[in-house]
Parts: C-alpha cells; sequence; structure tokens
C-alpha cells in the first residue's frame, strides 16, 4: 500500500496508533481485492470477526468495519478468525521486507518461533531492547504487544498441524508451543470460534476425508502474482548443491537444519500457491519452517508494486516486461548461506557449487531414509563443524581458506549472529570487518538473508554488463546514481539486470 493516513485507537488502557488509509483498505475490502490480503485485517465490529480483504462474504457496512496492521491485533482485540476465508492463510505483508525498522525485524524474529522458543526476554535481547521498550513499540507500531503476535502464529501453526496432520491433540499442542492442552484448546475456540476437532473434521471434508500420512505435512504456501518461478528455480538449479537440494522435474527439493532438528521439503509450484511437502524430525519446527521458506521463495513480496516502480525507467523496462513478477532468492539457514556466499567468491558459480559439494560431502550430516524419502539426505555443516575441520577440506589461494574459516569461527563462537531479526546495516558493518569479506558479500547475504530489497550490488560485473545491454551506465558510480530512482527496490532491479546479462537483451 503506496498511500496511508495515520489512526489511533485506546486498548486496554494503552494507546496504539497504526498507519492504515482506512478509505483506501475499504475500496480495496469493496472490491474484494486480493493484492491487499496480508497487508492489513478486515475487523467486522458487528460480527466479531476478522477477514482477509478479499473475503467472498457480503461486504459489510462501512461503518461496521475497522481496519489493523495484524491478526495478533484483531485477536487481542476480542476478534475471531474467518473460517471461510482463513485470514491467516495468506501471503504475509511485504512491509516486513521494505522496513529495516525494529518492528519488521521482531516480526521477522516472531514468525521464525523465537518467543516459543526463547520467551519475549530472549526476542527482546536479540533485537537490543527492553522488554518494555519492544513492548511499547510493538503495541504502537501493529497494536499489539509481542505476546498477543508470537500468540496468533502459534494458532496458525495450531491449525496447520490440526489440518494437515493425524497428530494426536496433545501433541499438537506441545508441537505448536502451548503451556497446556487446556491453553491450546481455549486459543484455538477463541481465535477460530470452535474447538480444534471441528477444525480437522472441516479439513477432512475439504480434502475428502483423505487421512493426512504421518511424519509428512502438505502446505499451500500462497503468493502474489506475478510470479517468476522460472527465474527463481534456474537460480536454485545453478547454485544447488548435490546432496543438499536438487531441481527435478519443476519440484525443487532441500534440507534443512531447523532449530529442534532436521527437515526435507520438496516445493512445487501451482497457481496461486506453492505446495510445500515437509517432512520434520521435530513438529515444533513446522512455523519456523513455513517462515523460512517463505523467505527463500520471497513469497511476501508485492511483486505489482515493484514492476510498477520499476517500469518506470523506460530503459529498464524491457526487462521487467520480460520477466514480470521476479523475486529475490532467499534462505531457510543465515549462516549456510553466507558461508556459501563466502566460498563463491571471486569464482565462477559451477566451482563454487564443487567446492561446496566436495565440503558437504566429506562434513555433512547425513539424514535418516524416513526424512530423506527419494531427495538430498546431507545438511550443510554447521559453522562449528568447518572451523574445527573445513582446512581438511576446502582448497583453493590460501587467503580464501582463512576468509572462509574466519567466518565460520565468528559464527561458531557468537561474535556473529545470522538471522531474520538482524539490523541490515549492523550486520554490513560486521562482515565487512572481517578480513577477506568485501562490500559485495555482505551485500549479497543482506538481500538473501533479511530479504533486503534495496540492494543493487552495483560493484558486480554481471549487474554493471547487464546494465549495459540495456543501455544503463556501466560504470559502477554512474549507475548507482541512475538507480536512485529505483529505490526502494534495487534489489529486484540488480535480478533483472543479473537476468539481463544471462539471457541477453529482452526481445
Amino acid at each position: 500500500m503506496s498511500e496511508y493516513r495515520q489512526s489511533a485507537g485506546v486498548h486496554g488502557g494503552r494507546v496504539f496508533c497504526v498507519v492504515l488509509d482506512t478509505d483506501r483498505c475499504y475500496r480495496a475490502v469493496a472490491s474484494r481485492d486480493a493484492r491487499f490480503d496480508g497487508q492489513f485485517i478486515t475487523a467486522v465490529k458487528t460480527t466479531g470477526i476478522y477477514c482477509r480483504p478479499s473475503c467472498p462474504a457480503t461486504t459489510p457496512k462501512r461503518a461496521n468495519v475497522e481496519f489493523l496492521p495484524t491478526a495478533g491485533a484483531a485477536q487481542q482485540r476480542g476478534y475471531r478468525a474467518c473460517r471461510r476465508c482463513l485470514p491467516d492463510a495468506v501471503p504475509g505483508s511485504p512491509e516486513w521486507n521494505v522496513r529495516a525498522d525494529l518492528a519488521a525485524r521482531a516480526m521477522r524474529l516472531i514468525a521464525d518461533g523465537v518467543v516459543e522458543r526463547e520467551g519475549v526476554p530472549g526476542l527482546a535481547s536479540r533485537l537490543g531492547y527492553s522488554e518494555r521498550q519492544l513492548n511499547r513499540v510493538l503495541t504502537a507500531e501493529l497494536g499489539a504487544g509481542p505476546l498477543a503476535l508470537a500468540r496468533a502464529h502459534r494458532a496458525h501453526t495450531a491449525r496447520l498441524l490440526v489440518e494437515t496432520t493425524p497428530l494426536a491433540m496433545a501433541d499438537i499442542a506441545f508441537a505448536a508451543g502451548f503451556a497446556s492442552v487446556r491453553q491450546f484448546n481455549d486459543t484455538v475456540r477463541e481465535v477460530y470460534g470452535v474447538p480444534p476437532t471441528v477444525l480437522r473434521s472441516e479439513a477432512e471434508r475439504r480434502r475428502g476425508a483423505i487421512a493426512a500420512v504421518a511424519g509428512t505435512v502438505v502446505l499451500r504456501l500462497p503468493y502474489r502474482p506475478p510470479f517468476d518461478v522460472g527465474g527463481l528455480f534456474a537460480f536454485f538449479t545453478a547454485t544447488a548443491v548435490p546432496g543438499v537440494e536438487s531441481l527435478v522435474d519443476g519440484v525443487f527439493r532441500r534440507t534443512m537444519r531447523l532449530p529442534h532438528g532436521a527437515a526435507t521439503v520438496a516445493l512445487e509450484p501451482r497457481d496461486g500457491h506453492v505446495v510445500a511437502t515437509l517432512r520434520l524430525a521435530d513438529p515444533r519446527d513446522l512455523g519456523p519452517a513455513v517462515a523460512r521458506l517463505r523467505r527463500l521463495l520471497d513469497l511476501d513480496a508485492d511483486p505489482v508494486a515493484v514492476d510498477e516502480a520499476l517500469s518506470a525507467d523506460p530503459l529498464l523496462a524491457p526487462a521487467v516486461a520480460a520477466a514480470p513478477g521476479i523475486r529475490i532468492p532467499g534462505a531457510v539457514d543465515g549462516p549456510e548461506t553466507a558461508l556459501r556466499i563466502v566460498i563463491g567468491q571471486q569464482i565462477s558459480t559451477a566451482a563454487a557449487r564443487t567446492a561446496s559439494a566436495r565440503l558437504v560431502e566429506a562434513l555433512g550430516e547425513r539424514l535418516p531414509p524416513a526424512l530423506a524419502a527419494d531427495g538430498p539426505d546431507l545438511l550443510f555443516p554447521t559453522a562449528e563443524t568447518i572451523a574445527e575441520r573445513g582446512a581438511e577440506v576446502l582448497y583453493g589461494p590460501t587467503r580464501r581458506i582463512a576468509t572462509v574459516l574466519g567466518l565460520a569461527t565468528e559464527l561458531a563462537e557468537g561474535r556473529l549472529v545470522l538471522d531474520p531479526g538482524c539490523d541490515a546495516g549492523e550486520l554490513r558493518r560486521q562482515l565487512v570487518a572481517l578480513p577477506g569479506i568485501g562490500p559485495w558479500t555482505a551485500g549479497c547475504v543482506a538481500m538473501r538473508l533479511l530479504g533486503d530489497p534495496d540492494e543493487l550490488l552495483a560493484s558486480d560485473l554481471a549487474v554493471r554488463r547487464g546494465a549495459g545491454l540495456l543501455g544503463l551506465p556501466s560504470d559502477q558510480a554512474a549507475l548507482v546514481a541512475h538507480a536512485q530512482r529505483w529505490a526502494p527496490w534495487r534489489s529486484y532491479a540488480a535480478n533483472h539486470l543479473w537476468r539481463t546479462y544471462l539471457e541477453g537483451v529482452p526481445a
């Protein structure tokens, strides 16, 4: 949403303000505009239900609705989730990618399950704020504090487990992060208006009473069209490390290291969503897995806004028209992504892939057949393992090996933390302070780990050559100056320039 005005309210004696253009929100609801799903919540005062903007139900009267930024805010104000439109089953807000402030960083960590694992004190510590400061900022920005926002994510995870697995309700309560079965039951009733058993019965009717497969979770990950899946999967194909990743017959498979154990996933794009087939060693990792997969595929982007902004430059417009809905390849594991980027510094993509494959084969952890099934079966080695044993396996210039080992040591000893809650500026400063790591590498890590939408990588030779093919400045300084008009979407522009260099000028 590009036009906003500020509105404010009071709840429970606390003042909160959210930035929403209420007139524009109502127009989106009246037209059932799915582009706004996930960007705000429509709460209907007369029914006590909150919906996504595109809900097919009769449009409520303007006087009977209020617009809220998050499901957590709606739940905290006593609204129940609509079981017809499932407002939690939509693309997330692209705002968390555009914004780099405390609220955005906190939302990314909450989605990754940090509150369930470490509590609000752990979340505040990671962000460098006191609990009181954090609660005040989130309540002001998002209409709910960290506990309420985490509760909304917990309820969503519980619904997914109820509807897609045969797990017992007690096991689901534990896996979703609830302190007790009673708390689980109460929360599901409050959020969805029915007990968990009814949610499961409804899900079985929708899928024709086909029983879920034990140990496997099959989910639909929605996105906003258009979606340049061809370009994204081409990147994954070019960089796939054997044993960790594969792309066969249009299905991308990879292993994942999650907070409580390992997992594998198969991703198959469909119209309007990506089917994700997850095998988890521990069901508590479902929420973090979903959040990381959405970042991997950049599914919460607003491609219409990106394409409109970049197409305004007549020199870049042909590349945008040739690949509408381009996405930024993300990351499911910060340390793995950073180490692979550093391994690939100043060598070809094929050489980087070979070097990473050798490292994985020697030091990676092999998964049991029940998890791996018919796909990749190796986890990328941890930073600790690489710091300890990487010198035995890594090859090439001594300086590059020292850089990889230095980064692994910083990660292993906790001096460098790479997670989605990092501050982008601080992350870059920490990385370039390490020997052998420059701005290009730091920018790549910020782009892929944090989904930073505004990293041009103008020093990249392929970016500059792609710019030259389109008639844009190929000199680094001149390209940086010209690219100011592309802000805040310069990462997407860089991906267009890379693509132009690899494929040639669009017809």
